[in-house]
């Protein structure tokens, strides 16, 4: 049928194409694409030669007038990411409200999705869950985006928490969820899912920052938290134990009162002073 279908492609194992989704993308008048070069390749290796189109962050609002186009002349367009479901942290939300807007046929062919499939294989509670996709890159957004999350959670959001990263932030970003979230909070870190590499590490956050503050990630990552632990007395009452998360973490006691304050919405002074309680605390440990 002609309009726009959102065909998932595979997250790294070629053979989860599915025949549905081969078929699509075989019938299609174009495919639009995040880089041509990777779908291309993908196609080559099943026979399929189509016109292909580039449609990425930078270029999707000039394309999306062309799009529309070709489906009011009655085209059949196919759009793919790089690899999974389409629009899931990936280009193609702007262009498919668009075509809705204009009255125009949206269809979709499902398939591979990390996020999901990270969900399912980290232990924690697979609903409800919130999808964040990749946290801000910067230290202050980032904190600032864990604050935002924590606050819902204190206001009533218990959900587990499904997060994109990329490897060389993967370290520092578990630092700065133990810090916010808790780092006892049981988490899992998938990385190269359905590949030859697939591992899947569960724990704290706290430890699994610790683990990845010394060991190299690759390759495709998705971080999973579990819901936030029913609690007893207001902001104060996880205090402690984000204080020590950030801690174990490897945060200095300066840079985990002033997480753990923007966080939890307590005053910078008031963290501080329990932060360094707590080291004099560990000092005097044997």
């Amino acid at each position: 049928m002609p309009g726009l279908t959102l065909v998932a492609t595979p997250i790294g194992n070629l053979g989860d194409l599915s025949p549905r989704a081969l078929a699509a993308l075989r019938g299609a008048d174009a495919v639009l694409c995040e880089d041509t070069r990777v779908t291309g390749a993908m196609l080559a290796r099943h026979g399929v030669s189509v016109t292909l189109m580039p449609l990425h962050e930078h270029n999707e609002d000039d394309q999306t007038p062309l799009v529309l186009d070709r489906l009011r002349a009655g085209q059949r367009v196919a759009l793919v990411s790089d690899a999974g479901t389409p629009l899931v942290s990936d280009p193609g939300y702007r262009l498919v409200r668009a075509a809705i807007a204009a009255g125009l046929t949206v269809g979709a062919v499902p398939g591979p999705n990390a996020a999901l499939m990270a969900l399912t294989l980290s232990g924690l509670p697979p609903h409800p869950f919130l999808f964040h996709g990749f946290l801000p890159p910067r230290a202050g957004p980032r904190a600032a985006a864990l604050a935002r999350l924590r606050a819902a959670e204190r206001a009533g959001l218990s959900a587990t928490l499904v997060f994109h990263e990329s490897p060389h932030r993967l370290a520092e970003s578990l630092a700065a969820m133990a810090a916010a979230l808790g780092g006892e909070r049981p988490a899992a870190v998938a990385r190269e899912l359905t590949k030859r590499f697939e591992e899947v590490r569960r724990g704290s956050l706290g430890g699994l920052a610790a683990h990845y503050a010394g060991a190299e990630a690759r390759g495709e990552i998705c971080v999973v938290a579990g819901p936030a632990p029913a609690e007893a007395g207001g902001a104060e009452a996880g205090l402690e134990a984000q204080l020590r998360g950030a801690l174990e973490a490897g945060m200095s006691l300066r840079d985990a009162a002033a997480a753990v304050a923007e966080a939890t919405g307590l005053p910078r002074r008031q963290v501080y002073a329990r932060a360094l309680a707590i080291g004099r605390e560990e000092a005097k440990r044997p």
